[in-house]
């Protein structure tokens, strides 16, 4: 009975790392931990004495590499006749560190961490104190923007001194008092101001409307719709003089028929009289009106949305064009300046820097700057850099006083970081 209901014998190939092989027949039904006994007792005499010994070992299957389970059968693991099997010791896990072992590491971290103030301190006590006062360092850090405004004062002073003694002074300033005068022509897109005058929009309106609005025509038609029924639509914008207006509006008959640079240089002459004729004096005269008249024409000219804006709050329009020049047009700031303490001035803004001061003197004697200066067209774009930051994008870029801008910030930057 035994034989005819007996499982199928299977013969298994069994190898030892240490190099035994040999043959094991065992039923289909036989356990793992079975067979492993069979095989310790076959390749190591008096093994089962311990045990432990079956535990520490363990049975693989050659093909698949897969550890047999102790508690399944040979027919459950999908062992077939004449299959290799692998028996091998169980690697003994490591041993637990000792607590002398865990101490000394302990200490070896906390060697290894960064010392805390009180450490530094107490470490560098009888070190030589070099006396830098981080305050003052941090003061120094100039800003390159807030210093170029008081360089600009000086330098439009020397600009003036030196391209006063050019004997052709006074007809280099005519012809810059003219390109100034085209310069104001093209502050209003005529391509834009056409396109709204030709929706049927007056023309002082629209132009208003493109200077509140950046020169967009969309936006400009869009606040031309809003204001259709505003009685004040044509009222001029804040911060505009009253000449501007009349001169949006139309030129007087004695100018309509002369342009820009003809009406400018008829008023220097008209203010000097010939140049063959007049004398030193005369001509020093005449070249100080010029000046003073590139500077009313250089006049800061404040955001009219932001004007409007800060204004709505409550702000006096005095105290709103001063906060907007101060901050360069910049509403938030301008805004913070207002509800602060109002720091700095808006007669600060006319103080130059000093003039034996390493930085000043180190610019005069660049020769780019020294060549830019005795040209008519750096002083223009000092003065308008100087009441319209905006603007100095332009000037950079310019061939002319471009490379005397990038001087200007090289030397500023190298002295600052020394």
């Amino acid at each position: 009975e035994e034989k005819i209901f007996a499982g199928k014998v299977l013969r298994l190939h069994v190898c030892t790392m240490e190099g035994a092989e040999w043959l094991e027949e065992v039923p289909e039904d036989t356990t793992v931990e079975k067979l492993k006994e069979r095989c310790l007792k076959h390749c190591v005499p008096g093994s089962l004495e311990d045990p432990k010994t079956v535990t520490h070992h363990k049975l693989i299957h050659a093909t698949s590499e897969k550890v047999l389970t102790d508690t399944k059968t040979v027919l459950e693991e999908n062992i077939q006749d004449r299959d290799v099997l692998l028996l091998i010791k169980k690697r003994a896990p490591p041993p637990l560190p000792k607590m002398a072992d865990v101490s000394a590491e302990e200490k070896r971290k906390q060697e290894q961490k960064a010392p805390d103030k009180d450490a530094i301190l107490k470490a560098t006590a009888n070190l030589p104190s070099r006396n830098v006062d981080r305050t003052v360092a941090h003061h120094n850090m100039r800003d390159f923007q807030t210093e170029l405004r008081k360089i600009l004062v000086s330098l439009i002073e020397v600009a003036q001194k030196l391209l006063a003694l050019n004997p052709d002074a006074v007809e280099l300033f005519k012809k810059a008092n003219a390109m100034l005068d085209e310069d104001e022509e093209d502050r209003v897109d005529e391509i834009a101001l056409r396109q709204l005058t030709e929706m049927g929009f007056p023309e002082s309106r629209a132009v208003k409307a493109l200077r509140l609005n950046h020169m967009s025509v969309t936006q400009a038609m869009e606040w031309l719709i809003e204001h259709a029924d505003d009685p004040t639509v044509d009222a001029p914008l804040p911060g505009q003089t009253p000449s501007e207006a009349t001169a949006e509006a139309g030129a007087s008959p004695a100018e309509a028929g002369a342009s820009p640079a003809e009406a400018s240089a008829s008023s220097a002459e008209a203010t000097a009289g010939p140049s063959s004729e007049a004398s030193g004096e005369e001509a020093k005269d005449e070249l100080t009106e010029i000046f003073k008249k590139i500077r009313r024409k250089r006049e800061f000219r404040p955001d009219p949305r932001a004007v409007i804006a800060l204004m709505e709050m409550g702000f006096d329009e005095k105290e709103v064009v001063d906060a907007l020049r101060v901050n360069n047009n910049q509403q938030n700031a301008a805004c913070e300046w207002l509800l602060g303490d109002r720091k700095p001035s808006p007669e600060d803004l006319d103080k130059g820097i000093d003039t034996n001061s390493p930085l000043f003197q180190a610019i005069l004697e660049n020769p780019v700057v020294q060549l830019g200066l005795t040209n008519p067209k750096t002083l223009l774009a000092f003065e308008d850099m100087l009441e319209n930051p905006l603007n100095s994008t332009q000037w950079m870029n310019d061939p002319e006083t471009g490379p005397v801008m990038l001087q200007i910030s090289r030397i500023f930057q190298t002295l600052n970081r020394t």
